[in-house]
């Protein structure tokens, strides 16, 4: 097994799913044993239930998916007495991912969820582009100081490992990773679905409910590659990529830019077993080429 640790959370491969693709595991785990993942990182919950925003919610387009869900959930007391006992069952580490309107909120949460020794680690919901944030309407990871603060506030009420999820839509991505860092962060996630919109031509109307959603899918891959290798070589910090990895060789292509994990999205609409193929394919890479562990292949690009 190709084993790494990211942050203080040890993984028995470098294969998670991405939050809001996953759900909370029920629906895969009918496709394969979840035991087979590094970790399932669990859909976006808040403090109380949230309604989410209106629909249609997903449109597809030649690059992949919109979607525009708008963070749509039962809250953290749902959470902890359904979606954990569930996922109890399975040999694999547990992350929630966890959302709020302010950093004391983002706080509370991180205390709640402290207490749940099925969770393992926490990642923060910084980027989120289907919820308006603030007087600027912005995305919380659009600030620096921000981030920071809700990192520190998330860290002051948990011992378990914090990962803050960053947008691309920044003019300088190391100088918020910077922040976090320094706030507390264990490591980064790279990066959240960017913000878009499809029309329909018949209709003349959106295709979102909500006009714009999040953009994932292939089309996103290329610009995570850059923020990952950007960040890499600035930042000390553990690197989660997100963003486009639908396979084993697009998950390595993260990992030879800097990341210590991979996360698969969207991808698991299209094909169930994405994850669970992305985890072997890697292990075979590995063999293959004779490599013992992730820093043999991690930041060795060649430039």
């Amino acid at each position: 097994m190709v084993e790494v640790n990211v942050g203080g959370l040890k993984l028995k491969n470098p294969v998670m799913s991405a939050s809001g693709t996953f759900g909370y595991g029920k629906e895969f785990a009918g496709f394969y044993d979840l035991s087979l993942l590094g970790a399932v990182v669990c859909k976006t919950i808040t403090l109380r239930q949230r309604e989410g925003n209106k629909p249609p919610r997903v449109a597809d387009f030649s690059g992949g998916m919109l979607n525009s869900i708008g963070l749509e959930n039962k809250g953290a007391e749902y959470f902890i007495e359904t979606a954990l006992p569930f996922l109890a069952k399975y040999d694999t580490k547990v992350v929630a991912s966890i959302a709020g309107g302010s950093a004391q909120e983002y706080g509370e949460l991180a205390k709640i969820l402290d207490k749940q020794k099925r969770v393992d680690a926490i990642e923060i919901n910084l980027s989120c582009p289907n919820v308006a944030h603030g007087k600027s309407k912005g995305l919380f990871a659009q600030c620096c100081a921000t981030s920071a603060s809700i990192v520190a506030a998330a860290r002051a009420n948990t011992q378990k490992p914090v990962f803050a999820k960053l947008t691309a839509m920044v003019s300088d991505v190391v100088a918020v990773a910077k922040e976090c860092k320094a706030a507390g962060a264990h490591a980064l996630t790279l990066i959240n679905t960017l913000p878009a919109m499809a029309v329909n031509l018949q209709t003349k109307k959106p295709m979102l409910g909500n006009v714009s959603g999040g953009m994932s899918g292939p089309a996103i891959k290329a610009v995570a590659l850059k923020v990952v290798w950007d960040v890499y070589n600035n930042v000390d910090i553990p690197i989660i990529a997100s963003g486009g990895i639908s396979t084993a060789a697009d998950a390595l292509e993260f990992i030879l830019c800097g990341a210590t994990a991979a996360q698969i999205g969207s991808a698991n609409f299209v094909n169930p077993f994405a994850a669970r193929d992305a985890a072997a394919g890697i292990e075979e890479y590995f063999k293959t080429n004779n490599l013992k562990n992730i820093e043999d292949l991690r930041g060795k690009l060649k430039i």
